[in-house]
């Protein structure tokens, strides 16, 4: 999938079945790759992510279309990793600011 990569900036992120995920905040990219990883996900749908951030980084891999909002595999309900450290959440807090 070529596009540019501020193309998904803001676009709503919806599962296959329509269930609204969140709203694309930033993309991560592998220097290295030229590839986007994950995306900076925010204003998340509770129902489906166990959050207490300002979000969630997901696998770019799930992402299967873009057009005027973005689609991807439904997910199971994600819990937050109980290792989960304060560093890694600054870091998603920097990441999305």
């Amino acid at each position: 999938m070529k596009m540019e990569m501020t193309s998904l900036l803001g676009l709503s992120l919806y599962t296959l079945n329509g269930t609204y995920v969140g709203r694309i905040k930033d993309v991560v990219i592998d220097s290295s790759e030229g590839a986007i990883t994950s995306l900076a996900v925010v204003d998340v749908n509770e129902s489906l992510f166990d959050v207490r951030g300002k979000g969630v980084y997901l696998p770019y891999r799930w992402i299967t279309a873009v057009d005027d909002v973005a689609l991807m595999v439904h997910p199971v309900r994600v819990s937050r990793r109980e290792e989960e450290t304060e560093e890694e959440e600054a870091d998603f807090r920097a990441a999305v600011r």
